[in-house]
């Protein structure tokens, strides 16, 4: 089967131990990035199953009309980066594995990392040194603090975790089952969001990117926080209300913000707003990038297709197609 996989900016799939698992098919590789439906269209002309890592690249109606040999297109997690109606009318099965049961524990750890380096300013202190200063600012300290976690599923219950651990209180704010959830791990729930937003002083979002939660965190939120508390986002930039977050920095409420993600991807402007402002930390979507979590994701992405070829598609979005 000829097998398509984009995106791989390192050239880091074929290093990972189950690669190992499509050594019967042809597979081609793409290390860059493009969107163009032409470039597309040419690259992917013979390709029988393609492989997304994870929303990279748009799939849209477009470019499905001009795969004809497209059969499956394997990933992980959401897909909100793919039409799936239109893989549907094309005949084009989407397999996902939701991973329902495991969290990202990268992800957690990234999350984690942005806290401590915005609170003890690390990157400004790094570079301060790079240029020849010493000490360019004072840090604050975690523990005895509140953290908020916007959302309590399985990312941000390992994050909870994490602040537990620093000797801080722990607030939650999230759907109902997922503020009972808080209850039962023993983590305090807010009594509203409003309190949630004016309590915490560092409030990170762990929530899927959905139509219910686009937009979620709104400018009144944001502004309803402390002068010296902190935005985390390491979810999707959709949930906050798009140009909310500079805004908002930029009025003194919140203090500082550490971010992973973006409203459009990937960011090579060096005059991205977040990226101009000093009290903001950024990092380019990297919560999941690492050899690990590489491989535990593509083990699965690689399963799909294996079972695609067996003739029993596992994990399929659309099974409308099936019988087709």
């Amino acid at each position: 089967m000829n097998i398509t996989i984009l995106d791989d900016y390192h050239d880091t799939l074929r290093t990972l131990p189950c690669f190992a698992r499509l050594q019967d098919h042809r597979v081609t590789i793409w290390n860059d990035h493009v969107q163009d439906l032409e470039t597309l269209a040419e690259r992917l002309a013979e390709t029988e199953a393609l492989v997304l890592i994870r929303e990279r690249t748009r799939i849209e109606a477009d470019l499905l009309a001009r795969l004809p040999r497209l059969r499956l297109i394997s990933q992980r997690s959401v897909y909100p980066h793919v039409d799936v109606q239109a893989c549907t009318r094309h005949g084009v099965i989407l397999s996902s594995n939701l991973h329902a049961d495991t969290p990202s524990y990268a992800a957690a750890e990234l999350t984690w990392a942005l806290v401590l380096a915005a609170a003890r300013q690390i990157p400004a202190q790094v570079a301060a040194m790079r240029a020849g200063r010493w000490q360019i600012g004072v840090g604050a300290t975690l523990r005895g603090k509140t953290f908020g976690v916007y959302g309590f599923g399985r990312i941000g219950a390992v994050v909870a975790g994490y602040a537990r651990a620093f000797g801080m209180r722990v607030l939650v704010w999230a759907s109902s089952e997922g503020r009972a959830r808080a209850r039962e791990g023993g983590f305090d729930v807010a009594a509203t969001k409003a309190a949630f937003f004016s309590e915490c002083d560092v409030v990170s979002l762990h929530m899927r990117l959905t139509p219910a939660t686009r937009g979620i965190v709104t400018a009144e939120d944001l502004a309803a926080m402390k002068a010296n508390s902190m935005l985390v986002n390491t979810s999707r930039a959709g949930l906050i209300v798009p140009g909310a977050l500079v805004s908002a920095l930029d009025a003194g409420r919140p203090g500082s913000a550490a971010v992973d993600v973006y409203e459009e991807e990937p960011v090579a402007d060096p005059a991205h707003p977040l990226l101009a402002r000093e009290n903001a930390v950024c990092t380019p979507h990297i919560g999941y990038v690492t050899v690990e979590e590489y491989d535990l994701q593509f083990a699965d992405i690689f399963d799909q297709i294996l079972a695609y070829a067996a003739g029993a598609p596992i994990n399929v979005v659309n099974p409308e197609v099936l019988p087709r």
